[in-house]
């Protein structure tokens, strides 16, 4: 289970308060979805959840234990993948995951072992000899998210995991990331596609303006709103909370 309370990240260099406060409340054995418009603070939040960023305040837990940027262990047990980290497209799939296993000082054998499962799986088996650049955007996401998982991760981030894919290749993905919410793993989702969450999510948080402003289920969501859908009760929630619009009906009180 992870906790996330009062978390906060500001950019000293730009003084950017990119997360202002988030808690949340994330249980194994479930696919968490982190809603939120463009800019609200889920990719920073994510990036401090993988021990990528340094919370400026506040605290997240891993089964009750405080996170930790120098906690190798807690840091072996997290895959983290978004669209922005690319993996060197000089390499193969095969060196890739000979590379990223090393890293993670994984026996060979279960290096083996894990990569030819996933590969299998994701279709990558009859290409493992060709260089990542040439590979379309299906296969370098399902090469990608094979060697992100390549070391058995108890919590899996991802930053739209499907975004911009085939109706095949994101079917693929999907069942897998339902296959790894069955065997109890801890799944964090990232995404704008809402019928995604309304299919595949068992809860919800929801960030405007880098403040959490929902946390609980999916079917809670749009009961807690008085509507009927998640993509209702999503604009209700970022209208009522965007803070643009408070400090308009501040002024339209006055």
């Amino acid at each position: 289970m992870i906790e996330i309370k009062n978390l906060k990240k500001t950019f000293r260099k730009n003084k950017v308060e990119a997360v202002k406060d988030v808690s949340l409340t994330i249980n194994d054995g479930e696919i968490f979805a982190l809603l939120g418009p463009n800019g609200a603070g889920k990719t920073t939040t994510m990036r401090m959840l993988s021990t990528l960023l340094m919370p400026t305040a506040g605290e997240i837990y891993y089964d009750g234990k405080r996170l930790s940027m120098e906690d190798i262990d807690v840091r072996r047990r997290i895959a983290f993948l978004t669209n922005e980290i690319r993996l060197d497209g000089q390499f193969t799939p095969d060196e890739l995951a000979q590379y990223y296993g090393g890293l993670y000082e994984m026996k060979q054998e279960t290096i083996e072992k894990n990569r030819d499962k996933l590969f299998d799986y994701f279709g990558i088996t009859e290409f493992r000899g060709r260089r990542y650049d040439t590979f379309s955007t299906g296969m370098k996401q399902k090469t990608s998210l094979a060697i992100c998982l390549l070391h058995d991760p108890d919590t899996i981030i991802f930053d739209e995991p499907t975004n911009g894919l085939d109706i095949l290749t994101q079917h693929l993905i999907e069942s897998y990331l339902l296959k790894l919410k069955e065997e109890g793993r801890c799944i964090i989702l990232s995404t704008h596609i809402l019928d995604l969450v309304s299919r595949m999510a068992d809860r919800v948080g929801i960030i405007v303006d880098g403040r959490s402003v929902f946390c609980g289920t999916v079917r809670e969501l749009p009961e807690s709103q008085g509507v009927s859908t998640v993509e209702e009760a999503f604009i209700k929630l970022y209208k009522e909370n965007h803070e643009e619009k408070a400090i308009l009906d501040k002024k339209d009180r006055r």
